[in-house]
């Protein structure tokens, strides 16, 4: 199925979790919000939360700077 990952289109296994998504991205350890269609979703519900066709997530990362 495909959904769409920081603005780029991903083909992915269906019913894949956002922590499933995040591990085979290797970005799990380094995300800290995820957001899916503008919500964002808990990071103690990652591993329950099924992605969808066409769902669009948004996994930020916090950068300190200064």
């Amino acid at each position: 199925m495909k959904i769409t990952i920081n603005g780029i289109e991903k083909e992915v296994r269906k019913g894949i979790s956002i922590k499933d998504l995040l591990e085979d991205l290797k970005v799990l350890d380094k995300t800290m919000a995820v957001a899916v269609n503008m919500k964002i979703v808990k990071k103690d519900e990652w591993d329950k939360y099924k992605l969808k066709e066409n769902d669009k997530v948004e996994a930020l990362n916090f950068v300190g700077g200064g």
